[in-house]
């Protein structure tokens, strides 16, 4: 079954979901990587106010290609999460709900996802062409001279994504090798 979710996140949706589940995720979400997260994180210590409202929102890990002619974006897969890992926590703590990224997440992260109660979401690297036509609208909305790495506010409909860890720490990445151990 794929669930229907739309952002932002509320305490109930993310109650609802599960390690494994597959869903389709539509409304705003806002990409970030490496650098633009270091300047967030930068922010948040200085006691600045963020330019992005986190609160039940969803982070991309994505810096996406440039749109071609009639397109609203280039190719937009996923980045490999594990270099946002050293400022995850903090985000999560100011009110951050999701993550969309590719790979395993360090044990801070996932203790920060279960203590703020949220969710991070596989996206499937490789398929950037296809995960671009769920974006409707894109703008850059933070740190435009980060060019590709700016953060850029989407609207997405029927974003395609998998449940890899929930808001109980199960982890897909786990569970899915245990299974296969158990064949």
């Amino acid at each position: 079954m794929i669930k229907h979710i739309t952002t932002p996140l509320t305490p109930e949706t993310i109650n609802s979901l599960q390690a494994g589940d597959k869903v389709l995720i539509s409304g705003i979400i806002y990409s970030a990587r490496d650098a633009a997260h270091k300047r967030l994180f930068e922010m948040i210590k200085k006691g600045e106010k963020l330019p992005i409202q986190l609160e039940g929102q969803i982070i991309y890990y994505v810096g996406p290609c440039p749109a071609k002619p009639g397109t609203v974006i280039g190719s937009a897969g996923p980045t490999t999460s594990g270099r946002m890992d050293a400022y995850t926590p903090l985000l999560l703590e100011k009110g951050l709900k999701g993550m969309i990224g590719k790979g395993f997440r360090s044990k801070e992260v996932v203790d920060a996802i279960v203590k703020n109660e949220a969710v991070y979401f596989g996206a499937i690297g490789g398929a950037g062409a296809l995960l671009a036509d769920s974006i409707k609208s894109s703008k850059i909305v933070a740190f435009d001279d980060l060019g590709p790495e700016a953060i850029y506010e989407f609207k997405v409909e029927n974003f395609p994504a998998i449940v890899i860890i929930d808001k109980y720490g199960n982890d897909l990445y786990k569970i899915g090798v245990e299974k296969y151990r158990e064949i």
